[in-house]
Parts: C-alpha cells; structure tokens; sequence
C-alpha cells in the first residue's frame, strides 16, 4: 500500500504502525495529492491510505483520479474532523471508507484489512452524523424515477435501504428474517445493478437519489 500524508511524523507513525504488520506493506509514500496519482499509478498498490487536506492537490482531487483508474487502488480516507465536507465528496469520489486520524493503531490496521479484503468501512463514530449533515444538501429527484434503480427488485432495494441507514449483513438478516447467506445474495446482486463496487458507494447513491433521506430533513 501507499500511504499519503503531508505531515512528517504522521506520515511516518502510519508507516511504523503498518510495517510492523507481518501481512501489511507500505510500498511507497507521498506528501501531496499529486505526488499519490503518480506513486499509484507506477507501483499499483492495493490499497491507499489517504489525508485530505494538503497543499497542492488535496485528498479530494487525488481520489477520484486515482480511483478512476483501471483496476483501481481501494483508498482509504483518513480525518482529523469528524464532519468534514471532504471526507464525503471523497467518498462521492470513490474511496472506500473514512477513519479518523486519532483512532487507535488497531483500529487502523484494521480498517486497512477490511479495505484490502474488498469490503468499505465508515468510522461509527462520525458516520451518522456526516451522512445526514452533507445528504441534507442534497435535492435528489425522487427515486421512482432515478434509472438507477430501476433493475432492483423489491427485496434488493429494501436491502439497498436498510444498508443506507447503517445496517450491518446480520442486523439486515435479523430485520427481514432471513439468513445472512442471502442477505450477502441480494447485496452483491444489488451493487452490480446499481454499478457501485461497495456498501459506501450504495449509501451515496441511495441518499442521492431519494431511497432514503437524512433524518435531521
């Protein structure tokens, strides 16, 4: 992985936390926006751990170009704020998650595993509120009419729903009355039909086009 940074002893506590790891490698690292797009795309890492505030081009910038990309990195956005305008357009950008800087060690390595295993991670501290504080600037048409989820059957949007609201697959299961094995089913049917690659990007989509709205509204 790549790790992104424009602070140099954050930068290098992240990299001394993650290289200590016997299954975890910081191949690379970058101090600006720029310097990450190029780093990506010559040594194609897995995953990248990525500020967002910095000179030059920011975090914001430098995930959606490196997330564009084939065969794209899944980056993992790191915050000192907990409501930050950044960390939501950079998940609106594709980044697959958000941890805030003073979460413990543990907690980073493991939101880099669940990164790099292909699933998305929203800090549970801040999400709720992020979510719904940015999603209530939001005017999406109504859903009926968003093309996007038109191919979804019933159960699979109702699913799309309940992952909206925070819902982890056996919180899902326990709610409908079905076995965690198909609620994963209807969770991988509906992100291929949507064309998102993971849970956060379904929470995007499903605030923007009306699905679900924020709470506060």
């Amino acid at each position: 992985m790549i790790v992104v940074d424009d602070q140099p002893m954050l930068l290098a506590g992240f990299v001394a936390i993650i290289d200590a790891e016997e299954d975890l490698e910081v191949v690379g690292t970058a101090a600006d926006g720029a310097a990450a797009v190029e780093l990506a795309a010559a040594v194609r890492p897995d995953v990248v751990v990525m500020d967002i505030r910095m000179p030059g081009m920011d975090g914001l910038a430098a995930t959606r170009l490196i997330t564009a990309a084939d065969d794209a990195p899944r980056v993992l956005v790191l915050t000192t704020f907990d409501l930050d305008a950044y960390v939501f357009e950079a998940l609106r950008a594709g980044a697959s998650g958000f941890l805030l800087k003073d979460a413990d060690p543990d907690e980073l390595l493991a939101a880099i595993r669940v990164i790099a295993g292909g699933e998305a991670l929203l800090d549970p501290a801040v999400t709720g509120r992020l979510i719904e504080a940015f999603a209530a600037g939001v005017t999406p048409s109504p859903a009926v009419e968003r093309p996007e989820l038109a191919a979804l059957t019933p159960r699979e949007r109702e699913v799309l729903t309940l992952i909206a609201e925070g819902l982890s697959n056996a919180e899902i299961a326990a709610r409908l009355g079905v076995g965690v094995g198909t609620v994963k089913t209807h969770v991988n049917a509906l992100l291929t039909k949507i064309g998102v690659r993971d849970r956060v990007q379904a929470t995007i989509l499903a605030y923007d086009v009306g699905l679900v709205r924020p709470r506060s509204s």
